[in-house]
């Protein structure tokens, strides 16, 4: 009998490594390819693909159908359609991007009329507010926008105070949940304020630095987007480097 409920227990056990901790197994790379070709996505969408490489990112950041996800400076929602795609009708995203970053509320109402973010919620607050419940988070995605914090755009205070900004993500995710960031490059030893104002960069290190003092634990990063042609001096808008700047993509976890 006790073999039994072993053997039992055992393949239970089994199951559970094989489809992980919140269910069904994270999508890989080529999962991605149905979701790329939908033909509901944007035309426009689709231009950036072969340089932005989305279906290795987000595989790398690990989602998983049913998840919950806080996307931060969504932008215009370009990864917002293809998260929210990948999450599924039982997964929630929720995207932030700040009040001041205007550009967001057309593109994302002509996302949400055009039926593409139906399990989306849009917030909009600095990134030291995140409009999302205590340890509610699989996975907060911070996608070419770490540098934000430290961006003051005109006529402002900032958009959040960065050491609080690292501390909202770790208050939103679940224990044991994942933060992966993704930016711009800046020359080593650049300060952040400095390369976040005048070219919406950031030093790699700053972020590794935030992260930990927040208390998240590094697990990797990814070279998938590194460009060693980029001398990281111009800004990502020149017309000669648009989507192939150097970047970096590190990912962490909040221990528990």
């Amino acid at each position: 009998m006790k073999r039994t409920l072993l053997a039992g227990a055992l393949a239970l056990a089994l199951a559970a490594c094989a489809t992980g901790p919140s269910g069904p197994p994270p999508l890989a790379a080529a999962d991605y390819a149905a979701i790329l070709a939908d033909p509901t996505r944007p035309a426009d969408d689709l231009k950036d693909d072969a340089a932005r490489k989305p279906a290795e990112i987000l595989a790398f950041a690990g989602l998983r159908p049913g998840e919950t996800i806080v996307e931060m400076e969504g932008g215009r929602g370009w990864f917002s359609y293809l998260i929210s795609k990948a999450i599924g009708p039982t997964g929630k995203l929720i995207v932030q991007y700040p009040p001041e970053f205007a550009y967001g509320d057309p593109a994302y109402k002509a996302r949400v009329d055009g039926g593409q973010l139906s399990n989306a919620t849009i917030t909009k607050t600095h990134f030291d507010k995140l409009d999302a419940p205590d340890a509610s988070a699989d996975k907060v995605l911070w996608l070419l926008g770490p540098h934000e914090v430290w961006f003051v755009p005109k006529d402002t205070q900032g958009l959040g105070d960065p050491v609080r900004a690292f501390a909202e993500i770790s208050r939103v995710l679940k224990p044991g949940g994942e933060f992966v960031a993704m930016d711009h490059a800046a020359v080593t030893g650049t300060p952040a304020k400095d390369s976040a104002q005048t070219l919406h960069r950031i030093d790699p290190q700053h972020v590794l630095d935030a992260a930990k003092a927040a208390g998240f634990v590094f697990v990797e990063k990814s070279d998938i987007l590194a460009n060693p042609d980029d001398d990281r001096t111009k800004s990502p808008f020149a017309p000669d480097l648009r989507r192939h700047t150097d970047q970096f993509l590190f990912k962490f976890k909040k221990p528990g």
